[in-house]
């Protein structure tokens, strides 16, 4: 398929590449269908460059834009605002689609979509109304995480203040996935009272600053580094009330966790494509197999068969979650609903993870040494699968699972479930 609009192609312009271009009205997707359909016209044009990007580090300014254009950052807008209102099987088959192509890449937009399910539990409608019109605008969102500087995760010592009639954030933040890409850049804050709230700061903001100091060895290019306000100016519409999570059933948590579980698919679906290829063109039969062709070797064939059936299995719990999040989705969430959704996901995201991992080890056992030179760049799978599901402990999920079939017991309910 060739993408719907000439305006998707790439652009390089080297005079705006360290800040985002000013958002523009997006395509504007009709349905599931066709936003599968440019995920993969898209993920073809990203694959081409992803290992070079990941060798370089070099930001994918351009394939954001194209990425904005195409109108896929718009797919989760309800159709009550003008927007496709796909599935959540729909939104996580895109992030695998372009996680396989470049899992970097791909998980740049994870914030935002999370950013969005969380204004859908607890947003007012008049800051619904301005933030869908704002995406399908163009913008993007981006995320600033956790601080570091603190014993525990969910711990904040950034403040969001009254100067008179003025809001103003201050406070120092990291892993800050897709900021530097973004138009807004959500942060949890504590307020005047010592709640919990997310406030949106612009990116464009004198007091917002981005600093690019990710320096993983894996996922390289998604520059999850440091944001800073100091003083920011915050829009007092764009204040979100995260102290409502307590008392309001809400998707966002799963929400979040099962894009993480697709982005690990598919670096699991690229780790085993590469893998096939390469026993195909490149690798050598064992001496004592007596074959003349590796893809003949059958230990090589019961591997591949053994991962494949992994996969496949990985991938069907995924979509099997999206659905069951579409099923709670389609009912007013209840406590009840809401962690059924997470335990669901909590099985994802098990089963992604461990795929992810085991696929882009066993490639080097399948492909031979050979697949460890450099020019190859094969490592950037395992790279990639080893700092990516550290997201959130794994070990966790198992724990969720059994504290919920063995003691009735709801997972707590956060981002991270």
């Amino acid at each position: 398929m060739t993408l719907p609009q000439t305006n998707f192609a790439l652009e390089s312009d080297p005079e705006t590449q360290q800040r985002p271009r000013p958002p523009k009205p997006v395509h504007r997707i009709r349905d599931d269908r066709e936003a599968i359909e440019i995920a993969q016209a898209l993920a073809e044009t990203f694959k081409a460059g992803a290992s070079e990007r990941d060798r370089e580090r070099l930001l994918p300014w351009d394939e954001i834009e194209a990425y904005t254009a195409s109108g896929l950052g718009a797919i989760t807008v309800p159709r009550s605002h003008c927007g496709a209102g796909v599935s959540f099987e729909t939104l996580v088959k895109v992030f695998e689609i372009l996680c396989a192509a470049d899992p970097a890449l791909g998980q740049i937009p994870q914030n935002h979509f999370g950013v969005l399910a969380l204004v859908h539990d607890i947003g007012s409608e008049a800051q619904k109304a301005r933030v869908y019109a704002d995406v399908l605008a163009g913008y993007r969102i981006g995320n600033a995480g956790p601080e570091r500087k603190t014993k525990r995760v969910n711990i904040a010592t950034t403040r969001v203040e009254k100067h008179g009639e003025a809001l103003r954030l201050t406070g120092e933040r990291f892993y800050s996935t897709g900021s530097i890409f973004a138009h807004y850049i959500p942060t949890r804050a504590l307020d005047d009272e010592g709640r919990a709230v997310q406030v949106w700061a612009r990116r464009d903001d004198p007091g917002v600053t981005v600093v690019d100091d990710w320096n993983s060895f894996g996922q390289r290019t998604t520059a999850s580094g440091t944001v800073k306000f100091d003083n920011a100016n915050i829009d007092p519409l764009l204040v979100f009330p995260v102290y409502a999570f307590v008392d309001r059933p809400g998707l966002a948590g799963p929400i979040s966790q099962i894009i993480q579980a697709a982005i690990d698919a598919g670096i699991a679906r690229a780790a085993l494509e590469d893998a096939l290829v390469f026993v195909r063109e490149k690798a050598r039969p064992w001496m004592d197999s007596g074959l003349e062709r590796a893809v003949d070797d059958p230990t090589i064939i019961h591997e591949v068969g053994h991962l494949a059936t992994n996969l496949h299995a990985a991938q069907e719990i995924l979509y099997e979650a999206g659905r069951v999040l579409d099923a709670v989705a389609a009912e007013p969430v209840t406590a009840e609903s809401s962690g059924r959704a997470s335990v669901a996901v909590a099985e994802a995201k098990i089963l992604t993870t461990e795929i992810a991992l085991e696929a882009s080890e066993k490639l080097f056992d399948l492909a031979g040494s050979a697949a460890t030179r450099a020019a190859h760049n094969l490592d950037r799978h395992w790279r990639n699968a080893r700092v990516h599901t550290l997201h959130d402990p794994v070990r966790w999920k198992y724990h969720l699972i059994g504290n919920y079939e063995l003691n009735g017991i709801l997972p707590a309910r956060h981002q991270w479930n």
